[in-house]
């Protein structure tokens, strides 16, 4: 849940080679039906069912919640394995790019609320979380023209401990396991913060750099075209000796280039 989604699911269709690896014409032939794609769907179903396994008998029998936290525990695990196939073989669907990251925040969200709505996680806790997750996601989309943000060890640390803090609160726990769980989630909200404030540094970072880039490049687009246009009337100041029209046109294509080199060495 933290960077470019890992699994960005696709996947050939196609056979894998001996070694265990997909050949280059086989990666190029990207199917929607690949194991990363399948394992993100699972994902995405275990949602529900985990919900309806955490309610069931009014949301406080342990049974039942040792149920919901398999389902919790399951969906937590194929968010790696996904991630780990699709790096391996270099599985990338569309599909893949969207359900991944929603895959993740469904069950992690569905989680949190769920557990807010049975009083055993306060509420400030979940808008935090949930606050952070929404944010990371909308700057990465104000950013992906410039740049994409990579997913940091800080974020791989702060999912790790979420997923084990929010299962910790999905079984019922009483005494030490109950304080335990209560820190490892302190543990958890000060990683989604510092890691959230990380994530902020780099978006404004790499626009910023995006943005000099532009007109970096804008400018060293007039320059070029200044040069051209003097370079296709080579004879003007010659002829323009006796005229005041043709001087002034050499003056101006040499102040626009001087105009517009000013700005891009400032920029370098």
């Amino acid at each position: 849940m933290t960077g470019a989604p890992a699994s960005a699911a696709g996947g050939s269709g196609a056979k894998p080679v001996r070694g265990g690896k997909l050949g280059t014409a086989a990666v190029n032939q990207a199917s929607l039906w690949n194991i990363a794609n399948i394992l993100t769907m699972v994902r995405l179903l275990l949602v529900p069912g985990f919900v309806m396994l955490l309610f069931h008998d009014g949301g406080y029998d342990p049974v039942w919640r040792a149920f919901a936290w398999a389902a919790f525990a399951v969906a937590m695990i194929t968010d790696l394995f996904d991630g780990h196939l699709a790096r391996r073989y270099n599985l990338v669907t569309d599909f893949g790019k969207i359900a991944d990251p929603i895959a993740d925040k469904a069950i992690m969200g569905a989680a949190l609320v769920s557990l807010s709505v049975l009083g055993d996680l306060p509420w400030w806790i979940t808008g935090v979380i949930l606050f952070r997750e929404l944010g990371i996601t909308l700057m990465r989309f104000w950013v992906i023209r410039h740049a994409v943000i990579p997913a940091s060890r800080g974020g791989k640390l702060k999912t790790l401990a979420q997923g084990t803090a929010v299962g910790m609160y999905v079984l019922v726990m009483t005494g030490p396991l109950a304080t335990l769980r209560f820190w490892m989630m302190m543990i958890a909200v000060a990683l989604t913060v510092l890691t959230g404030l990380d994530y902020v540094r780099q978006a404004v970072v790499l626009r910023r750099k995006g943005l000099a880039a532009e007109r970096v490049a804008a400018l060293e687009a007039v320059t070029s075209a200044a040069d051209a246009e003097e370079a296709g009337t080579p004879g003007a100041e010659a002829q323009g000796t006796g005229s005041p029209g043709g001087v002034d046109a050499g003056a101006d294509v040499s102040r626009t280039r001087a105009q517009a080199r000013g700005p891009a060495e400032a920029e370098r």
